[in-house]
């Protein structure tokens, strides 16, 4: 009898093993998706405080498969004596499942952060921007989560990226799991995601930039090339 339980259990692990993959083999990691996104931040006079948000349209391809839509907003707060933001905001996102029209889950979160601007050799212009994230995902019990990211951005016709310069824009951003038990007997890896992104950006006006790169996505099931169009506006 515990022979039979135990071929019974080794055909289950099995099975379950195939069909993991089988779920994961079903992105196709070749083909290049599109995140179009719109960044906006802005003062209240000149004071301290301020609002700042996104709007992200996230394809599985170029156009049309949902794999994310996402709105963020917060309030900032950035003392007068030190260089620093911080921000308390909420974002909605609704994730499709990939090559579906119909399977789609939502998830509400709440986060806290701040950015860290510094200059480096006259040309580096770096921010570093630590998040932490209160999560509320479908189906699934409260999470948190933390992120580290670092950008970099280098003017290529000047040393200021001010109205009509061009410039190079480089981020990592790594993504680390808090509460990993997600409920149901389920759960996540502590290694999340990382993204690493390279693009070309143009200033149109000192307060309005535009990017357009590449940045590659390596979860702890699949890695993903995605295209990303952002438009930054300074109110």
């Amino acid at each position: 009898m515990r022979k039979i339980f135990v071929q019974i259990a080794f055909l289950l692990a099995l099975f379950l093993g195939f069909g993991s993959q089988n779920a994961q083999a079903q992105i196709d990691e070749d083909q290049t998706g599109a995140w179009y996104m719109y960044f906006w931040s802005a003062q209240i006079k000149e004071g301290s405080w301020g609002f700042q948000g996104d709007l992200q349209y996230r394809n599985w391809n170029l156009m049309g498969d949902l794999e994310q839509l996402l709105l963020r907003g917060g309030v900032t707060y950035k003392p007068k004596k030190a260089m620093i933001l911080f921000t308390l905001g909420y974002g909605h996102i609704t994730t499709g499942e990939y090559d579906s029209s119909e399977i789609a889950n939502t998830e509400n979160r709440v986060y806290q952060e701040a950015l860290f601007p510094q200059k480096i050799g006259g040309i580096f212009y770096l921010r570093h921007r630590f998040r932490y994230e209160q999560r509320w995902v479908e189906d699934q019990d409260f999470r948190t989560r933390y992120r580290y990211n670092l950008f970099i951005d280098v003017p290529l016709n000047g040393k200021v990226i001010d109205k009509r310069t061009l410039y190079f824009a480089f981020y990592n951003e790594l993504f680390i799991n808090g509460q990993r038990d997600i409920g149901d007997g389920r759960s996540v890896e502590l290694f999340d995601r990382n993204r690493t992104y390279g693009a070309l950006g143009y200033a149109i006006k000192k307060n309005l930039k535009v990017q357009l790169g590449l940045m590659r996505q390596i979860t702890d099931n699949w890695a993903k090339t995605q295209m990303q169009l952002s438009l930054h506006h300074n109110w």
